[in-house]
């Protein structure tokens, strides 16, 4: 078996990785938290804890990774992603550059980020991907602590992901951005929902997890909503309940050249709720990387 290569330098707190097809030797320690015994060998579980779970203010962490041809990568968090108070002005930072090779799949499965009062938090997340890479990205955060009372009280949250082909052009670009200096406070516009989440679901491997979560979200929004859902069979059923603001919302659409990618948005008033929404929708992906995501 192909012998694994690896960079591994760090320069504070700048980590850069390369990720090829391996057979477990000594040093890969060094890159993983642990590898699963049942897993295939192409599978590598690391955790980016060490390096990018609690930032303090003013931290600004960068990570670089190529994921080799036929890798099958996974990265999970073992907890939320906790963001302190701001100091001054101070802004934590996280810069992660992906790219992922053919055949390749790169699944991102954190718990959520979880803002202090008054925290400045910046996160920018790139991939670049061929057209049968595959690639799923779990990005979700809280309106903070609720056992001390916090609730949308940070200033400022921003999380961006762009993905871009081999030839730099750009597949799917997206921020979201929430400010306190703004015309109204952000608890006012998030009117009682308390997670935000989105979920991309991109290349050849996924398709039969892409068709199920279109259809899921689609069968679920018409019983939130209270509106006739016509499946795949064109049967429709009706629901003449009044309609009540619901405590869980979510939407799909395809992006990308003939749908290849799919991404979902979630507005939740628990966090509890969008774990199991998670961990039903990703079900499928258990024979692709090993484990169930969110177990």
């Amino acid at each position: 078996m192909q012998r694994e290569r690896e960079r591994w330098k760090e320069q504070g707190r700048r980590v850069l990785v390369k990720l090829i097809p391996f057979g477990f030797t000594p040093s890969l320690t060094a890159v993983a938290s642990f590898l699963y015994a049942n897993a295939p060998p192409s599978l590598l579980l690391r955790s980016l804890l060490d390096y990018c779970c609690c930032p303090y203010p003013g931290d600004s962490i960068s990570c670089e990774f190529e994921i080799g041809d036929g890798c099958t990568t996974v990265f999970t968090t073992q907890a939320s992603t906790k963001v302190y108070k701001s100091v001054g002005s101070k802004c934590s930072a996280q810069f992660l550059e992906v790219t992922v090779g053919s055949d390749a799949l790169l699944a991102i499965l954190p718990d959520p980020v979880t803002c202090f009062s008054t925290a400045r938090y910046s996160q920018k997340q790139v991939f670049k991907v061929l057209l049968d890479s595959n690639l799923v990205i779990v990005d979700w955060f809280t309106s903070g602590r609720h056992e001390s009372g916090e609730k949308w009280d940070f200033d400022l949250y921003k999380s961006t992901n762009n993905i871009f082909l081999d030839d730099n052009q750009p597949l799917f670009l997206d921020t979201v951005l929430l400010e306190q200096q703004s015309i109204s406070p952000i608890t006012e516009r998030m009117r009682g929902y308390q997670v935000i989440a989105m979920i991309i679901l991109l290349g050849p491997k996924l398709k039969h997890i892409q068709s199920e979560v279109q259809e899921n979200v689609k069968r679920m929004m018409s019983e939130q909503l209270h509106i006739p859902f016509t499946g795949l069979s064109g049967c429709a059923q009706s629901n003449s309940r009044h309609f009540t603001k619901p405590s869980f919302i979510a939407s799909c659409s395809v992006f990308g050249p003939k749908g290849i990618g799919v991404i979902v948005r979630v507005a939740a008033m628990t966090t509890e709720s969008v774990y199991k929404f998670l961990q039903h929708q990703l079900v499928g992906m258990e024979p692709l990387i090993g484990v169930l995501p969110y177990r």
